[in-house]
Protein backbone atom coordinates (compact mmCIF):
# COMPACT_ATOMS: atom_id res chain seq x y z
CA UNK A 1 0.00 0.00 0.00
CA UNK A 2 1.50 3.35 -1.07
CA UNK A 3 2.01 6.36 1.18
CA UNK A 4 -0.60 8.38 -0.77
CA UNK A 5 -3.23 5.76 -0.07
CA UNK A 6 -2.43 5.74 3.69
CA UNK A 7 -2.51 9.52 3.75
CA UNK A 8 -5.93 9.54 2.02
CA UNK A 9 -7.39 7.13 4.61
CA UNK A 10 -6.01 9.29 7.44
CA UNK A 11 -7.61 12.45 6.07
CA UNK A 12 -10.95 10.68 5.66
CA UNK A 13 -10.82 9.45 9.26
CA UNK A 14 -10.07 12.96 10.53
CA UNK A 15 -12.97 14.37 8.52
CA UNK A 16 -15.29 11.83 10.20
CA UNK A 17 -13.94 12.07 13.77
CA UNK A 18 -13.81 15.84 14.03
CA UNK A 19 -17.64 16.49 13.84
CA UNK A 20 -18.28 13.66 16.31
CA UNK A 21 -15.75 15.09 18.75
CA UNK A 22 -17.28 18.56 18.50
CA UNK A 23 -20.79 17.16 19.13
CA UNK A 24 -19.61 15.21 22.20
CA UNK A 25 -17.88 18.27 23.66
CA UNK A 26 -20.97 20.42 23.00
CA UNK A 27 -23.29 17.89 24.68
CA UNK A 28 -21.00 17.50 27.72
CA UNK A 29 -20.95 21.25 28.23
CA UNK A 30 -24.72 21.76 27.68
CA UNK A 31 -26.35 18.53 29.03
CA UNK A 32 -28.04 20.39 31.88
CA UNK A 33 -29.76 22.70 29.40
CA UNK A 34 -31.01 19.73 27.36
CA UNK A 35 -32.44 18.04 30.46
CA UNK A 36 -34.31 21.22 31.38
CA UNK A 37 -35.71 21.53 27.84
CA UNK A 38 -36.92 17.91 27.83
CA UNK A 39 -38.55 18.37 31.24
CA UNK A 40 -40.29 21.53 30.02
CA UNK A 41 -41.63 19.73 26.93
CA UNK A 42 -42.97 16.83 29.02
CA UNK A 43 -44.59 19.22 31.51
CA UNK A 44 -46.19 21.23 28.70
CA UNK A 45 -47.54 18.02 27.16
CA UNK A 46 -49.06 16.94 30.48
CA UNK A 47 -50.67 20.36 31.00
CA UNK A 48 -52.19 20.28 27.50
CA UNK A 49 -53.53 16.75 28.09
CA UNK A 50 -55.09 17.79 31.40
CA UNK A 51 -56.74 20.86 29.87
CA UNK A 52 -58.09 18.71 27.00
CA UNK A 53 -59.60 16.21 29.42
CA UNK A 54 -61.26 19.02 31.38
CA UNK A 55 -62.66 20.52 28.18
CA UNK A 56 -63.98 17.14 27.02
CA UNK A 57 -65.76 16.71 30.36
CA UNK A 58 -67.64 19.96 29.75
CA UNK A 59 -68.56 18.98 26.16
CA UNK A 60 -69.76 15.46 27.05
CA UNK A 61 -73.36 16.50 28.00
CA UNK A 62 -73.76 18.34 24.67
CA UNK A 63 -72.41 15.32 22.79
CA UNK A 64 -74.76 12.91 24.59
CA UNK A 65 -77.75 15.15 23.85
CA UNK A 66 -76.95 15.31 20.13
CA UNK A 67 -76.43 11.54 19.89
CA UNK A 68 -79.76 10.93 21.63
CA UNK A 69 -81.74 13.40 19.51
CA UNK A 70 -80.16 12.40 16.16
CA UNK A 71 -80.43 8.62 16.75
CA UNK A 72 -76.66 8.13 16.93
CA UNK A 73 -75.76 10.23 13.87
CA UNK A 74 -73.65 13.39 14.38
CA UNK A 75 -71.39 15.61 12.26
CA UNK A 76 -68.57 18.01 13.10
CA UNK A 77 -70.64 21.09 12.29
CA UNK A 78 -73.52 19.85 14.50
CA UNK A 79 -71.24 19.65 17.52
CA UNK A 80 -69.43 22.93 16.70
CA UNK A 81 -72.70 24.87 16.38
CA UNK A 82 -74.25 23.31 19.48
CA UNK A 83 -71.16 23.82 21.65
CA UNK A 84 -70.13 27.18 20.12
CA UNK A 85 -66.49 26.27 19.46
CA UNK A 86 -64.24 25.71 16.45
CA UNK A 87 -64.65 22.88 13.94
CA UNK A 88 -61.06 21.72 14.57
CA UNK A 89 -61.83 21.05 18.22
CA UNK A 90 -65.11 19.38 17.29
CA UNK A 91 -63.39 17.03 14.83
CA UNK A 92 -60.67 16.11 17.32
CA UNK A 93 -63.30 15.44 19.98
CA UNK A 94 -65.44 13.27 17.67
CA UNK A 95 -62.39 11.32 16.50
CA UNK A 96 -61.55 10.61 20.14
CA UNK A 97 -65.12 9.46 20.89
CA UNK A 98 -65.20 7.34 17.72
CA UNK A 99 -62.11 5.44 18.89
CA UNK A 100 -63.54 5.13 22.41
CA UNK A 101 -66.97 3.77 21.40
CA UNK A 102 -66.05 2.08 18.10
CA UNK A 103 -68.24 4.39 15.99
CA UNK A 104 -68.48 4.08 12.20
CA UNK A 105 -67.29 7.08 10.15
CA UNK A 106 -68.96 7.62 6.76
CA UNK A 107 -67.76 10.22 4.25
CA UNK A 108 -70.50 12.01 2.29
CA UNK A 109 -70.31 13.56 -1.16
CA UNK A 110 -69.36 17.07 0.02
CA UNK A 111 -66.29 15.73 1.86
CA UNK A 112 -67.77 15.93 5.36
CA UNK A 113 -67.85 13.01 7.77
CA UNK A 114 -70.84 11.52 9.57
CA UNK A 115 -70.18 9.67 12.81
CA UNK A 116 -72.56 6.78 13.55
CA UNK A 117 -72.72 5.79 17.24
CA UNK A 118 -74.74 2.68 18.11
CA UNK A 119 -77.21 3.33 20.94
CA UNK A 120 -79.86 1.10 22.48
CA UNK A 121 -82.63 2.79 20.46
CA UNK A 122 -80.82 2.50 17.12
CA UNK A 123 -79.97 -1.12 17.86
CA UNK A 124 -83.60 -1.97 18.67
CA UNK A 125 -84.72 -0.24 15.45
CA UNK A 126 -82.25 -2.32 13.44
CA UNK A 127 -83.45 -5.52 15.09
CA UNK A 128 -87.12 -4.63 14.49
CA UNK A 129 -86.46 -3.83 10.83
CA UNK A 130 -84.70 -7.19 10.37
CA UNK A 131 -87.80 -9.18 11.42
CA UNK A 132 -89.69 -10.95 8.63
CA UNK A 133 -92.88 -9.29 7.53
CA UNK A 134 -95.97 -11.05 8.84
CA UNK A 135 -97.71 -10.47 5.51
CA UNK A 136 -95.43 -13.11 3.97
CA UNK A 137 -97.21 -15.70 6.12
CA UNK A 138 -100.75 -14.60 5.38
CA UNK A 139 -103.83 -16.76 5.83
CA UNK A 140 -104.57 -17.34 2.12
CA UNK A 141 -101.33 -19.30 1.69
CA UNK A 142 -102.15 -21.57 4.63
CA UNK A 143 -105.69 -21.94 3.41
CA UNK A 144 -104.60 -23.03 -0.01
CA UNK A 145 -102.34 -25.71 1.55
CA UNK A 146 -105.29 -27.01 3.59
CA UNK A 147 -107.45 -27.12 0.51
CA UNK A 148 -104.80 -29.10 -1.36
CA UNK A 149 -104.59 -31.66 1.45
CA UNK A 150 -108.38 -31.88 1.58
CA UNK A 151 -108.54 -32.56 -2.13
CA UNK A 152 -105.96 -35.35 -1.86
CA UNK A 153 -107.84 -37.14 0.91
CA UNK A 154 -110.42 -39.77 -0.29
CA UNK A 155 -113.99 -38.70 0.13
CA UNK A 156 -116.06 -40.75 2.54
CA UNK A 157 -119.78 -41.26 2.54
CA UNK A 158 -121.40 -39.42 5.45
CA UNK A 159 -124.44 -40.91 7.07
CA UNK A 160 -127.51 -38.91 8.01
CA UNK A 161 -126.64 -39.12 11.75
CA UNK A 162 -123.11 -37.90 11.13
CA UNK A 163 -124.40 -34.98 9.08
CA UNK A 164 -126.67 -33.93 11.96
CA UNK A 165 -123.73 -34.07 14.37
CA UNK A 166 -121.59 -32.00 12.02
CA UNK A 167 -124.33 -29.39 11.67
CA UNK A 168 -124.63 -29.15 15.47
CA UNK A 169 -120.87 -28.72 15.85
CA UNK A 170 -120.77 -26.05 13.12
CA UNK A 171 -123.56 -24.12 14.85
CA UNK A 172 -121.68 -24.24 18.15
CA UNK A 173 -118.38 -23.17 16.62
CA UNK A 174 -120.04 -20.33 14.71
CA UNK A 175 -120.67 -18.58 18.04
CA UNK A 176 -116.96 -18.61 18.99
CA UNK A 177 -115.82 -15.64 16.89
CA UNK A 178 -118.30 -13.34 18.64
CA UNK A 179 -117.13 -14.62 22.01
CA UNK A 180 -113.49 -14.13 21.10
CA UNK A 181 -114.31 -10.75 19.66
CA UNK A 182 -115.79 -9.54 22.94
CA UNK A 183 -112.76 -10.88 24.80
CA UNK A 184 -110.45 -8.87 22.53
CA UNK A 185 -112.43 -5.76 23.27
CA UNK A 186 -111.87 -5.88 27.02
CA UNK A 187 -108.07 -5.46 27.02
CA UNK A 188 -108.37 -2.74 24.37
CA UNK A 189 -110.78 -0.76 26.54
CA UNK A 190 -108.40 -1.09 29.46
CA UNK A 191 -105.46 0.04 27.34
CA UNK A 192 -107.42 2.96 25.95
CA UNK A 193 -107.90 4.29 29.44
CA UNK A 194 -104.63 6.09 28.64
CA UNK A 195 -106.04 7.09 25.26
CA UNK A 196 -103.42 5.36 23.12
CA UNK A 197 -101.52 2.15 22.29
CA UNK A 198 -97.80 1.62 21.90
CA UNK A 199 -96.32 0.00 18.80
CA UNK A 200 -96.10 -3.55 20.19
CA UNK A 201 -99.69 -3.45 21.50
CA UNK A 202 -101.08 -2.22 18.19
CA UNK A 203 -99.07 -4.87 16.32
CA UNK A 204 -100.63 -7.64 18.44
CA UNK A 205 -104.09 -6.20 17.85
CA UNK A 206 -103.62 -6.03 14.08
CA UNK A 207 -101.97 -9.47 13.95
CA UNK A 208 -98.68 -8.30 12.41
CA UNK A 209 -95.07 -7.92 13.49
CA UNK A 210 -93.95 -4.77 15.30
CA UNK A 211 -91.60 -4.00 12.40
CA UNK A 212 -94.57 -3.90 10.00
CA UNK A 213 -96.28 -1.21 12.07
CA UNK A 214 -92.94 0.63 12.37
CA UNK A 215 -92.44 0.71 8.58
CA UNK A 216 -96.03 1.75 7.82
CA UNK A 217 -96.67 4.25 10.61
CA UNK A 218 -95.75 7.33 8.51
CA UNK A 219 -97.62 6.08 5.43
CA UNK A 220 -100.52 8.36 4.39
CA UNK A 221 -102.64 5.23 3.93
CA UNK A 222 -101.81 3.92 7.43
CA UNK A 223 -105.28 4.69 8.82
CA UNK A 224 -107.04 2.79 6.04
CA UNK A 225 -104.54 -0.09 6.26
CA UNK A 226 -105.01 -0.39 10.05
CA UNK A 227 -108.82 -0.20 9.69
CA UNK A 228 -108.79 -3.21 7.33
CA UNK A 229 -106.75 -5.27 9.82
CA UNK A 230 -108.39 -4.14 13.06
CA UNK A 231 -110.91 -6.70 14.40
CA UNK A 232 -113.35 -3.87 15.23
CA UNK A 233 -112.69 -1.87 12.06
CA UNK A 234 -110.97 0.94 14.00
CA UNK A 235 -108.65 3.24 12.07
CA UNK A 236 -105.44 4.28 13.85
CA UNK A 237 -103.07 7.24 13.43
CA UNK A 238 -99.48 7.78 14.62
CA UNK A 239 -98.31 10.74 16.73
CA UNK A 240 -94.65 11.72 16.23
CA UNK A 241 -94.70 13.83 19.40
CA UNK A 242 -95.70 11.04 21.80
CA UNK A 243 -94.60 8.12 19.55
CA UNK A 244 -97.94 6.42 20.23
CA UNK A 245 -100.97 5.32 18.20
CA UNK A 246 -104.42 6.87 18.66
CA UNK A 247 -107.82 5.80 17.23
CA UNK A 248 -109.09 8.18 14.57
CA UNK A 249 -111.95 10.39 15.78
CA UNK A 250 -115.34 8.87 15.11
CA UNK A 251 -113.90 5.35 14.68
CA UNK A 252 -113.26 4.24 18.27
Amino acid sequence: MSEKTIEGYGKGFLVLILPISVAIIFFVNTWRIWIVLVALLIGLRLIQSYRWQQWCTKVNPTFHQLVESNQGRITTIDLAIKGNFSGTKAKRYLDTKAREFGARIVKVEDGNQVYHFITAKTLSSLLDSSEPDAEEFSAPALKSSTQILAELEPKKEVSHAESLVNETISEETSVEPEHLHTEDKKPLEKQLLFGSLIQSELAKRLGVYSSTVFKRRNDPQFSEWSRNRDPDGIAWTYSKETKEFFPVDGEA
